[in-house]
């Protein structure tokens, strides 16, 4: 007997299982997700925030830092275009300076070639006038002499010199300049005992020249003798703003053994020698100054430790301020190494004031 079929249905058991289990699953799964967005959203923002505004620091102080790079870097320029105004007034400092070193190179060069021409002109003059001239008979001034100086042999002793006058100023220039004629040996000699410095043939020359000078005063004139260095002072000692007599021989003969028995020392202060000349009552009609070189100073005390050519000029110039008009200066230049502008100074001053300049030889007198 066949088996009766049974009828198909579309809608099973089996598949509503099957679909129930789908959507619980579906189900399932949104809810998980919703509790996790929940759970994530629930979460507390504070460290978020805190490393938020960490960041937001860091941002600004990258801006400070960047704001202060420009800044050092614009003073940086401002700095770089200052040093480059700088260096350039330096190299044309620089430049004007060589400029004027080889200005002052050629002008030492034409004082140089000046002082030989005037040496030259100095000799021939000397040779001229022992052509033309003669001294008379050493027998016949023998008798109008007040003392007497003994030189080498028979030497004749024509100088040009202005020795007449009632009344003569010499000036003794004994700075330590006069130790030496050249630089090192002064430096050397000055640290020397007074027994050597006394002992110095430039010292004991000009010592014999003033002995030389005093024997030609003529009878009843009068005369006064200071030295001079840093200060001034009578050679004769009490005899300050005081005229001697020459017939008295014995305050000659004084004022060589004081003048043998001095020591140079110190620098050289002119400006105080020509005020005793100004002082002096009555004035003197006739000022025989003996010195080395130009004037290294203006008061008794100085802290300057380098004197230029230049200063030693400007030093000169002013100091013969001091002296009174009217009054020829006769000038015996002992000279000194390196002192170039000594000779032109002083053969000036003779010459304006109307008295003789004589550069003395090395055997004179």
């Amino acid at each position: 007997m066949a088996r009766k079929r049974r009828p198909f249905e579309v809608f099973s058991m089996s598949f509503l299982d099957c679909m129930s289990c789908g959507f619980g699953a579906v189900i399932l799964f949104f809810m998980i997700i919703n509790a996790q967005v929940k759970e994530s959203t629930e979460e507390d923002p504070t460290e978020l925030m805190a490393e938020t505004k960490r960041l937001e620091v860091e941002i600004l102080d990258g801006r400070k830092n960047l704001v202060l790079a420009k800044n050092t870097i614009e003073t940086l320029d401002e700095e770089k275009q200052t040093a480059e105004g700088k260096i350039a007034e330096i190299i044309a400092l620089i430049k004007e300076l060589r400029e004027e070193l080889a200005e002052y190179d050629d002008e030492t060069l034409a004082k140089i070639e000046r002082i030989e021409k005037l040496q030259s002109d100095i000799k021939s003059l000397e040779e001229e006038v022992k052509r033309l001239l003669a001294l008379k008979a050493e027998e016949e001034n023998q008798g109008a002499r007040i003392r007497e100086f003994r030189g080498e042999g028979d030497r004749q002793y024509l100088t040009g010199l202005n020795l007449g006058g009632d009344r003569t100023l010499i000036l003794v220039d004994r700075s330590a300049s006069m130790l030496d004629d050249t630089i090192v040996n002064i430096i050397r000699r000055r640290n020397m005992s007074d027994a050597d410095k006394l002992r110095a043939v430039k010292w004991r020359q000009v010592v014999a020249s003033v002995d030389w000078l005093t024997s030609q005063f003529k009878p009843g004139s009068k005369f006064q003798i200071y030295m001079f260095n840093n200060e001034v002072q009578p050679v004769v000692k009490g005899s300050d703003g005081v005229w001697l007599e020459a017939d008295d021989g014995t305050k000659l003969d004084e004022a060589i053994r004081v003048l043998r028995r001095t020591t140079p020392e110190n620098g050289t202060n002119l400006r105080a020698a020509y005020e005793v000349a100004a002082r002096l009552t009555p004035r003197p009609d006739n000022i025989i100054l003996l010195v080395d070189g130009l004037p290294t100073m203006m008061e008794s005390t100085t802290n300057r430790r380098m004197v230029t050519g230049r200063d030693r000029m400007s030093m000169h110039g002013r100091s013969i301020r001091e002296l009174p008009s009217g009054i020829p200066v006769n000038i015996l230049l002992f000279p000194m190494e390196g002192d170039y502008d000594a000779a032109i100074a002083y053969w000036t001053l003779a010459y304006g004031t109307g008295g003789s300049f004589m550069a003395v030889s090395r055997d004179w007198p």
